[in-house]
């Protein structure tokens, strides 16, 4: 394990078919004005709304709402949240739905009564939060961004051609979150995919990085194998509890910042593929699925151990008579045969990205050093170019 660390992750979880009937309970921690917060209205068409709405009244709280926040919440949205809980004197942000919606309220908290312009202080300077924060709740319907149990909250501002995430501190992360594996079922297949490869890169972002012994990555592989056949099954029977539920709970292990612990971590796919986003509005988990491979196979030969044992401890490759190249060669075989299987983009320009865009792109991609190699800007524009 390197360096010294702490550990410690405040948010409580109810987790179960019966999940949100803890809600109840939850709310009594809080004052009477709740800012509803949700996407593009399927929680109505489900029924999860009026659930949600009951709950509110039965314990006398003053909903307000705040819906129609799209995939990749923008900063006029942002802003917008920010006034409705300011003018309404919101004490509770109740988010409903994925990982967009849950960033969403937890930018909304550090920003509604910051004095400055939050896009500035949080997203270009990385400012930490010195201003009162609202308090977050969330009830997730999709999973993949473990949005429900840390501190990350991406926002994306289109003039500036920008999707940045911060990961705030723990004063930041959910008070409390809700995970039904029912609400999921409803999601549409590509949603679904989408959410289980956001979980995998989540996983490997962190595990591709140092070569000494260490534990999170004992955990990582159990979480990999865990997902790999969860996500097998799900595709074949949506309604699978079981399968839904290991996905929903390995989706929140992911990213809880527990696997980062003693390590100095990636995150090279995610910058590059929240600059691919920032320019197409494209599903994240598919930017992520898209340069994926090309990634991995650039920086293999400098994590070459890490990557042989991803090959026999995660995928079961036989390392019987072959070198250590071939043996990581076959993993990220493996990898990407079982990444075509569930059905994930493979390819940039199925997103929509063009030529004239790569060097934008490569340009917008913050280059971090955790991983094997600290890539050039020119080494993106490879990457990208060989995702086309």
């Amino acid at each position: 394990m390197l360096g010294n660390f702490c550990y410690s992750n405040p948010t409580k979880l109810y987790f179960g078919e019966n999940s949100l009937n803890f809600l109840i309970d939850e709310l009594k921690s809080y004052g009477n004005n709740v800012q509803l917060i949700y996407g593009g209205g399927s929680i109505k068409k489900s029924g999860l709304y009026d659930e949600i709405i009951n709950i509110l009244k039965q314990c006398g709280k003053t909903i307000i709402e705040d819906g129609g926040v799209m995939p990749n919440p923008t900063v006029e949205k942002l802003y917008e949240g920010c006034k409705i809980a300011k003018e309404n004197k919101v004490d509770l942000l109740l988010a409903v739905g994925g990982g967009s919606v849950c960033d969403y309220a937890k930018a909304v908290s550090v920003s509604t009564w910051c004095d400055e312009d939050p896009w500035d202080k949080y997203y270009l300077r990385m400012e930490d939060v010195d201003n009162k924060i609202i308090p977050v709740g969330c009830i997730l319907t999709m999973v993949g961004t473990g949005s429900e149990m840390n501190g990350g909250a991406v926002i994306t501002n289109h003039s500036q051609k920008l999707k940045i995430g911060h990961v705030f501190g723990e004063n930041v992360f959910p008070k409390f979150s809700i995970l039904n594996p029912k609400f999921t079922y409803t999601l549409p297949k590509y949603q679904m995919v989408s959410g289980i490869y956001d979980i995998m890169n989540h996983i490997t972002e962190q595990y591709f990085s140092g070569d000494d012994d260490n534990t999170s990555d004992y955990i990582s592989e159990g979480l990999m194998k865990s997902l790999i056949n969860s996500s097998r099954i799900a595709i074949k029977e949506p309604e699978n509890y079981e399968a839904r539920s290991n996905i929903m709970w390995i989706a929140t292990w992911a990213l809880n910042t527990l696997i980062a612990k003693g390590k100095s971590t990636d995150w090279m796919v995610h910058m590059i593929g929240q600059s691919i986003g920032a320019y197409t509005d494209a599903t994240h988990g598919m930017t992520l699925s898209a340069i994926s491979m090309a990634y991995y196979r650039k920086i293999c030969p400098y994590g070459l151990q890490k990557f042989k044992r991803f090959a026999i401890n995660v995928w079961n490759v036989s390392p019987n008579g072959k070198s250590d190249e071939q043996i990581a060669a076959e993993g990220l075989n493996c990898m990407e045969k079982w990444m075509k299987e569930i059905g994930l983009v493979m390819n940039i320009s199925d997103l929509g990205v063009t030529d004239d865009m790569i060097e934008c792109i490569a340009k917008g991609s913050f280059i971090l050093n955790g991983g094997y190699k600290v890539l050039t800007k020119d080494e993106i524009v490879e990457i990208l170019k060989e995702s086309m």
